[in-house]
């Protein structure tokens, strides 16, 4: 049972089931000993406020990177669009409101940081060691690559890398964070620990 965890918490829009985020949480728990969690696609806040849960009970400290304007899948007339968080005036989605409500109601604010920006953008500056980073950002090829390209290399030794989605079959799941997942793993710089699901959990080595 995780601590203050909102009774609505599967109500929260978001594609990450229980299981994961249980993992989720568990893995930032022992990382924020080794440093900050920074997260690559926020959304509505369900896994942040998982990591912000862990941050809480550890004094540590999560950075909730997303542009919310929405993935290619969320776009009007695709698969996972939400017509919810279609912005009229600026035509097009903007998640940011309903992500900062839901951290309000889960008394996580203190705890995490938002960063509303690309990840390239975000990453050209950055000089803060991570003791994780869980990527669940864009899912085109392009979009997760840079993610891990970006933000791989921020990782501290015995740091963690999660990522989201990560199907072996292409019938299940898009492949792109598989392919990542495959790359990060053939690297030498990290160690698979497990699979939870769709969500990969490697080690910084």
């Amino acid at each position: 049972m995780i601590a203050g965890l909102p009774d609505n918490i599967d109500d929260i829009k978001g594609f990450l089931a229980r299981d994961e985020a249980e993992a989720l949480y568990r893995s930032a728990a022992e990382a924020l000993a080794r440093g900050p969690v920074l997260e690559i696609g926020s959304y509505c806040g369900k896994s942040t406020i998982y990591l912000g849960l862990a941050a809480r009970e550890h004094d540590g400290t999560v950075y909730a990177l997303d542009h919310h304007r929405g993935s290619e899948e969320h776009q009007p007339g695709e698969m996972f669009h939400d017509p919810d968080l279609y912005d009229a005036t600026n035509d097009g989605i903007d998640s940011f409101s309903e992500f900062r409500r839901n951290l309000r109601r889960a008394g996580v604010e203190d705890r995490v940081v938002p960063i509303v920006a690309g990840s390239t953008e975000a990453a050209r500056d950055w000089r803060t060691p991570l003791g994780m980073v869980f990527i669940d950002g864009g899912h085109s090829l392009e979009a997760a690559l840079e993610d891990y390209r970006c933000w791989a290399s921020h990782i501290v030794r015995g740091g963690i890398l999660a990522i989201h989605d990560v199907y072996p079959d292409a019938h299940a799941g898009g492949q792109a964070p598989w392919a990542v997942f495959q790359m990060a793993r053939s690297s030498g710089l990290f160690e698979e620990i497990e699979r939870v699901s769709s969500l990969g959990l490697l080690r910084r080595l």
